[in-house]
């Protein structure tokens, strides 16, 4: 903590001339200089720290749990035409909603297995296509092409009172 010095003190007696007698002791004394210089060290250490930990706050983003989202509107009956898709949020990720040419409608993760980018539906190709490194999906999630390591995860749809409901399978 603080640094101490030791000083010997010599006490001269008395001033008059008469009985001299030298008396020494030792004593521990915190100088001024030493006590500033703790103040201010420590108060350096402060003002460091107090910038140094909100900014590893804001670096380290706190464990938020996801909620857990196991069943989800994705629209309206009529909403998509024959061969168009729509990508919707799913939880805390996006899913993509296709209706075929058929009419069947299919849900499927819309984040690439690659690289978790998102997917859209390429109409022309009839096929799930990633931009980011041109993966492609069939309309059942499996990979076709590319370098997505797996296929996309699929979703039961449901068509209930004129909605499209879209739960985990």
């Amino acid at each position: 903590m603080w640094s101490l010095v030791t000083v010997a003190l010599v006490d001269g007696g008395r001033r008059d001339g008469a009985e001299l007698r030298r008396v020494t002791r030792e004593e521990t004394v915190a100088t001024r200089r030493n006590v500033l210089n703790w103040f201010l060290g420590t108060s350096a250490g402060a003002m460091c720290g107090s910038v140094v930990y909100p900014v590893l706050r804001y670096l380290v983003p706190p464990e938020v749990p996801e909620a857990a989202t196991t069943r989800m509107v994705a629209g309206r009956e009529g909403e998509l035409k024959a061969g168009e898709a729509k990508v919707f949020p799913f939880g805390a990720r996006p899913a993509i909603l296709v209706r075929t040419v058929e009419g069947e409608y299919r849900a499927l993760s819309a984040t690439c297995t690659h690289l978790n980018c998102t997917v859209q539906y390429r109409a022309d190709l009839k096929t799930i296509w990633c931009a980011c490194h041109n993966g492609m999906y069939d309309l059942a999630g499996h990979n076709l092409a590319g370098p997505p390591p797996r296929p996309l995860e699929s979703y039961k749809v449901d068509v209930a009172r004129g909605e499209i409901v879209v739960s985990k399978a």
